[in-house]
Parts: C-alpha cells; structure tokens; sequence
C-alpha cells in the first residue's frame, strides 16, 4: 500500500464521486439557478431605463457567450467531476499520511476519518460562514474580495483541522483517545469560531426572495455533502480492499515460513 496506490484509488473515487454530484446538482440545484437568473433577468427588465441596469444588461449579454443549456450539462459535468476528481487525490495522500499515525486505527478507520476531516474542514464550516449564493445575489464589484475573504477561511479551517489531529496524536499516549479527541475538536472549534467572528460578514442578499435563497443554499450543501460522502465511502472501501489483500498475503507468507 504506496501513496501511489492510495492516489490511484482516490482517483477512481473521485471520479465516481463527481459523477454522483453532478446528478445530484443537475436534479436539485440547477433548477434553482434557473429561478434565479428568471428573478435577475425580471429585475433587469423593470430598470430597463437605468445606466446601471443597461451596464448589468451588456455584462449579462457578454457573460452568456455559453448556452445556460451547455452550462447545466456538460460545463456543470465537467466541473464536479475535475473537482471531485482533485478532491479524491488529494483526500487519498492525506489518507496515505496518515495511515499509521492515527493510534491503532486500521486502514479502514483512518481513511473514513480523513475523508470525514476534509468535509468538515474544507466544505462545511467554511460554507457556514460563506454559503453559496446564487446569481442575482451579490455586487460585481465585491466578487474578488468575497472570493478572499472564502478561501481565507477555508484555510484558516483546514491548517486548523490538520493542527488539531496532529495534537490529539500527540496527546494520544497520554490522555487516552477519547480524551485527545476531545482536545483536538476544542482547539479546532475555538480557533474557526475565533476566525469566524473576526472575518467581516458578507450581506448583499438585499430584496432577493428569501425562500428561493434557503433552497439554492439548501441543495448547495447537499451536493457538497454528497459529493464527500460517496468520495469517502468508495475510497474507504478500495483501500479496505487492498489492505485485507496485503493481510492475507502476509498470513500466507507467514505460514509458508512456518511449514
């Protein structure tokens, strides 16, 4: 079991895992998008008379070089799966990393336990803070500093996930696991919430629908969630697979030398 096998694992899983997503999001999440954009649209259109809605009008129009047809098929097919398929690998040489280090979980366990720390490091808690927006929702002119101010605290998140298992690990000989655990989702918890409340909140909803924005948001989480979840379970299974396979080669060998 090589990080080179782990990494080709967390491929096919990956793949497998954006596909999922992308039937996940095509059913619940792209019509969603579609009554945003007929909101924005509709907006667009009462101002029609504006110099701002005719420059909102000519971004649209320059914006719509890709059919919203390409982009609900094909473009979102290709998007989920690259990004399941760049999470897969990535979640595997963390898998790989970790096997070992984790106490006494077997292959198995620690897989599942990275796959389960990445969703929440890397998608939850950074989505609480920064969820999902759909179009119409958001000033052009602030996308680059939203767009900072997400990536920062997913980063914040995920440097303080990695520093927390490493001190449970630490903690691990002399507290116990169940006590090291808790240590580590503390330290985890204080710093993102610490984070969270100094990072400056983002509010550019404005007069958009409220119900239309809680289910955009709502199937947002669920693709995302859907799409780690099936990362975790075929990855935990492919490497549970060869890890029983070198198990049982080793029993052989061992008893081979012990004829």
């Amino acid at each position: 079991m090589t990080p080179r096998t782990f990494l080709l694992r967390g491929l096919i899983a990956g793949l497998v895992a954006g596909f999922a997503a992308f039937l996940i999001a095509y059913a619940i999440a792209e019509p969603q998008i579609d009554t945003a954009i007929a909101i924005e649209e509709a907006g667009s259109a009462a101002a029609a008379h504006s110099h701002d809605a005719t420059a909102a009008d000519d971004h649209h129009g320059e914006a719509a070089d890709v059919s919203r047809d390409t982009q609900s098929t094909w473009g979102l097919a290709t998007g989920t799966i690259l990004l399941g398929t760049v999470l897969g690998g990535a979640t595997a040489l963390a898998a790989a990393f970790a096997l070992g280090r984790l106490g006494s979980l077997s292959p198995r366990s620690s897989t599942a336990l990275v796959a389960a720390t990445g969703f929440v490091a890397t998608a939850l808690v950074p989505f609480l803070k920064y969820p999902s927006t759909p179009p119409a929702v958001g000033s052009g002119d602030t996308i680059g500093e939203r767009t900072a101010l997400y990536f920062g605290f997913w980063t914040i998140s995920l440097v303080a996930a990695i520093a927390a298992v490493m001190l449970a690990r630490r903690l691990l000989a002399q507290l116990g696991a169940f006590a090291s655990v808790v240590v580590g989702c503390a330290v985890y918890l204080v710093v993102v919430v610490i984070a969270g409340l100094i990072l400056p909140t983002v509010n550019e909803v404005g007069d958009f629908p409220a119900d239309t924005l809680w289910y955009f948001r709502r199937e947002s989480i669920l693709t995302i969630a859907a799409l780690w979840a099936v990362l975790g379970v075929v990855l935990t299974g492919l490497v549970g697979r060869d890890a029983d396979r070198v198990a049982e080669a080793q029993r052989r060998r061992e008893l081979a030398a012990s004829l």
